[in-house]
């Protein structure tokens, strides 16, 4: 991992991202897929798409190997997972990358379109506690064109059934302390990694003076989250696909 005769694996590194986060979602692909099956359905093959916090790009990549016309807008402001996102993508046009706190109420203004086809995004806004979160399905709603969609695939468990969740959870973990006695990565062990590459370790180290080791915020049902992009402008929400701790949600414009 790192260096190579060419320079940095950026592809290397985006693979084992994805095998990190497969770890903690062995249905990680699933919803990527049900996504994508959505967009199709509702705003075509060749969508215009905003990557909200993008990560390395996972949305993107799936997307445009889906959707070869498709355009793709990321946004984050993790500085390590910018620099694997973009080395992946360098030299693709149909590819932008903004540098943006989601926080901050302009962040929208760096945007290079002034509305998108689908915004998507994939177990990253759980950082955000309930109020913010609003906010900014607020300042989404109008990025999102007359009759385009916005997705959020993220934890959204249901409080209502406690024994239900710590079973599955425990099924969860044990099949988890399996793959990792099999070698593999979790979250700090991929940032270790990341923080010994000659090329990261300055993002890296950026990363966690922004972030600290994770932000966590309350993680709302996915009934707060229909509700809310209901409030926000959204003339149709609702879920569609559901794991027992995660779900994604759909707004259509």
């Amino acid at each position: 991992m790192g260096e190579t005769t060419t320079g940095t694996d950026w592809q290397a590194w985006q693979e084992s991202w994805d095998r990190q986060q497969e770890w903690y979602m062995p249905d990680r692909e699933e919803r990527f897929r049900v996504m994508l099956d959505m967009v199709e359905a509702l705003v075509g093959p060749a969508p215009r798409i905003l990557d909200l916090a993008c990560g390395t790009g996972s949305i993107t990549d799936r997307a445009l190997k889906r959707f070869p016309d498709a355009v793709s807008t990321g946004v984050d402001l993790d500085p390590a997972l910018l620099a694997i996102a973009e080395g992946h993508f360098a030299g693709d046009p149909r590819v932008t990358f903004v540098t943006a706190d989601l926080k901050d109420p302009d962040w929208a203004a760096r945007l290079p379109y002034d509305s998108y086809d689908a915004v998507l995004t994939a177990t990253a806004l759980h950082w955000l506690h309930s109020e913010p979160l609003a906010a900014l399905y607020r300042r989404l709603a109008p990025l999102v064109r007359e009759g385009g969609v916005f997705m959020n695939a993220d934890h959204m468990k249901d409080e209502g059934t406690p024994r239900i969740n710590a079973a599955e959870r425990a099924h969860r973990h044990a099949g988890m302390e399996r793959a990792r006695a099999a070698g593999a990565l979790d979250w700090a062990d991929w940032w270790a990694l990341a923080a010994k590459d000659p090329v990261l370790a300055g993002p890296t180290a950026r990363r966690f003076e922004i972030y600290g080791e994770h932000a966590d915020g309350d993680t709302p049902s996915a009934e707060w989250h229909v509700r809310t992009l209901r409030e926000a402008g959204f003339a149709e929400a609702r879920t569609v696909w559901r794991s027992p701790s995660d779900a994604l949600v759909l707004g259509l414009k």
